[in-house]
């Protein structure tokens, strides 16, 4: 019989709703039940795609063994971290109080109440050497909360209040920006750079496309060559790799290993929105056509797989496939030449390293390490491998459509249409943007997902601080002042909802959001950029855009907030550093007067990438030199005569 998840549309709860726990899901109908029944919760938060998620459920949450103990003793909750970031951020560092690290599936034990007294991720059902099984566990808190149970609520009491204090110490402003934070983020970087393989750090090794950003726009304003050479080389390893599907195109999450070869095979679209910025911002800086290829493919990739019908796009491919990870992007050299033939068969697998030996589990990841990767000659047979894959087997497509993840895809397709001159991306990210409109927006409120015509909840801090960054790159892309001026309303909105009066920054869930055990305040950049770090960098661009006093005491307030955070550790806030960047190095600032404001339709497509644009008609503070389209250019914090040729005096990037 399936359980009360049937109910629901998030894919990863859908997938549990067959299991013989007796699930709910989060809210007041099982903590009511919990009280009533005198029962811990246990509440498991994943995600649809999660490898580990899968192995855990089919061990344990569909045998009927483990489900008895559960539905016995406990009530079970399941949750998408990625429809509720505010319930898996407190409890994620629940879990890394508890055990030193995190992930998922995250494993949380607590009262009816919501206060944690024990944490873990992953568990066995069957206890493996040194690592307590879920059944033994079980047994152990079954038997703890009928005999000892002070000592499980008085360690959930030791745990928010050890919490609580961090908070409070995190939270304590700082009197002023710290010098020196952009240089040290570099070295930092420089200390952790793999100069063979490119990356930073030991394995696995995460894209973090925000470093690359950071380290690219270090170069382009202060001319710091080692900042370009890391920048550069990991992002060719990064593609040349098996991170890269180089036969359907798009970035997987993670490299398991050192040399970028082998992945964790799923593809998220937050990865490949913010590694298609990347990739265009190396393309605008060193206009090595490669850059843009790359983000080209990329691009294609979610146009094709991961864009509904009505524009919006889906979440995330799954890396199994038949139960196998990564099965569907495995090939054998006797495919490869059965497809094509035996002469250009092995060709094909010379160029990709498609041996007989295999390079994963006797079979091939292909990759480009020991190839040309600027070679394309063979991407007129790729349609047919793909063709090929998808009869072989299928991927799992979890297709809610997240408003956060959307925004950075329109960011992204905004900048690819900039440097290419492509107008179907800007298509896209327009499509995308009207998705969002009536979807997912209620005038000013935002709300975190929709799935099959099912809003989630209200919307988060990182739903406002990215979708106000998509209306910045439309009008970039576009310079019309609808979006400039969404930008503004939102951010308001933001404040309003978000805003920390006592101490600055902002929460992470907000005044119209339930009420949890803890209000973080998130500002460390790890896959995504946090919601602070990205309102940092907006704010200082609306200063730079509007010249209005109240941005720029706001961005200065902003900065000032996330530097205290910083300057511990700076290349944990790259996003940061770029707004930082911005501020204390601005990129060119261009006031456009035309008389008529349509003939500078395609402007933006010659200008350069980073370029803070406005575009207005004349008026006594901007008049028309030489009665044509004149340019105002202020380079730095210097501002230049007014031209009718703005590249006499701004060369383009």
């Amino acid at each position: 019989m399936p359980n009360r998840l049937q109910y629901e549309t998030s894919p990863y709860l859908l997938q549990h709703a067959q299991n013989p726990v007796d699930w709910y899901p989060w809210g007041e109908e099982a903590f009511r039940r919990a009280a009533a029944e005198d029962k811990p919760v246990f509440l498991s938060i994943g995600y649809s795609t999660c490898h580990w998620c899968h192995v855990m459920a089919h061990e344990s949450f569909e045998d009927d063994e483990i489900a008895a103990i559960l539905n016995r003793h406990f009530i079970s909750i399941k949750v998408d971290k990625e429809e509720r970031p505010d319930i898996d951020s407190i409890y994620m560092s629940v879990c890394q109080a508890f055990t030193g690290s995190g992930g998922w599936p995250t494993s949380i034990f607590m009262t009816a109440d919501q206060k944690p007294f024990l944490a873990g991720t992953y568990f066995s059902k069957r206890t493996k050497g040194r690592m307590i099984g879920l059944r033994e566990l079980l047994g152990v808190i079954c038997e703890k909360w009928t005999s000892d149970r002070s000592a499980l609520l008085q360690q959930a009491e030791e745990v928010i209040s050890h919490l609580q204090q961090r908070s409070t110490a995190e939270n304590a402003p700082s009197e002023a920006v710290p010098a020196g934070l952009i240089d040290t983020g570099v070295t930092l970087c420089q200390q952790i750079y793999d100069r063979k393989n490119g990356g930073f750090g030991q394995a696995p090794k995460f894209p973090t496309p925000h470093n690359i950003l950071f380290l690219l726009t270090c170069y382009e304003r202060r001319g710091d060559a080692a900042a370009l050479e890391m920048a550069e080389h990991t992002l060719l390893q990064m593609y040349r790799g098996g991170l890269f599907d180089h036969m359907g195109f798009g970035f997987c999450r993670y490299s398991t290993d050192e040399r970028f070869l082998v992945p964790h095979f799923e593809k998220m679209l937050y990865d490949n929105a913010l590694l298609i910025l990347a990739y265009c911002k190396a393309y605008a800086v060193k206009r090595k056509p490669i850059y843009r290829q790359i983000a080209e493919k990329t691009a294609a990739y979610v146009l094709r797989e991961m864009t509904s019908p009505s524009g919006g796009f889906y979440s995330a491919q799954d890396a199994d496939s038949d139960g196998v990870e990564g099965k569907y992007y495995l090939l054998t050299p006797s495919e490869i030449q059965q497809l094509l033939g035996k002469e250009d068969g092995a060709r094909f697998c010379r160029h990709f390293d498609i041996t007989d030996s295999g390079n994963f589990e006797g079979k091939s990841i292909p990759n480009l390490l020991d190839s040309d990767p600027s070679d394309r000659s063979f991407e007129p047979f790729l349609e047919r491998i793909c063709q090929y894959r998808k009869e072989r087997c299928a991927l799992h497509l979890d297709d809610k459509i997240l408003t956060s993840w959307n925004a950075l895809m329109i960011a992204a397709l905004c900048q690819l249409y900039q440097v290419s001159g492509n107008v179907t991306y800007l298509n896209a990210a327009k499509q995308a943007d009207q998705f969002i409109q009536i979807q997912l927006c209620d005038e000013d409120t935002l709300y975190v997902s929709t799935r099959k015509g099912k809003r989630g909840v209200k919307g988060f801090l990182d739903d406002y601080a990215a979708y106000i960054f998509a209306q910045l790159c439309l009008y970039g892309a576009t310079l019309e002042q609808g979006y400039l001026d969404r930008a503004e309303r939102l951010c308001r909105e933001t404040h309003t909802r978000f805003w920390d009066k006592a101490n600055g920054g902002f929460y992470l869930y907000g005044t119209e959001n339930e009420s949890l055990i803890l209000r973080p305040k998130e500002s460390y950049d790890g896959a995504i950029p946090s919601g602070n770090s990205f309102m940092a960098w907006n704010l200082v661009r609306l200063s730079q855009l509007t010249d209005k006093e109240i941005y720029r005491c706001e961005a200065a307030v902003q900065l000032q907030f996330l530097a205290a955070r910083a300057e511990r550790y700076p290349i944990g806030q790259t996003m940061f550093l770029l707004a930082l960047l911005d501020e204390e190095t601005p990129p060119p600032k261009i006031v456009v007067v035309a008389e008529e404001l349509s003939d500078a339709a395609e402007l933006p497509l010659s200008l350069p990438l980073d370029a803070v644009v406005r575009l207005q008609s004349p008026t006594e503070a901007y008049p028309l030199k030489n009665g044509k389209t004149t340019y105002y250019v202020c380079r730095g914090h210097a501002c230049l005569p007014p031209t009718n040729d703005w590249q006499t005096v701004l060369p383009r990037s």
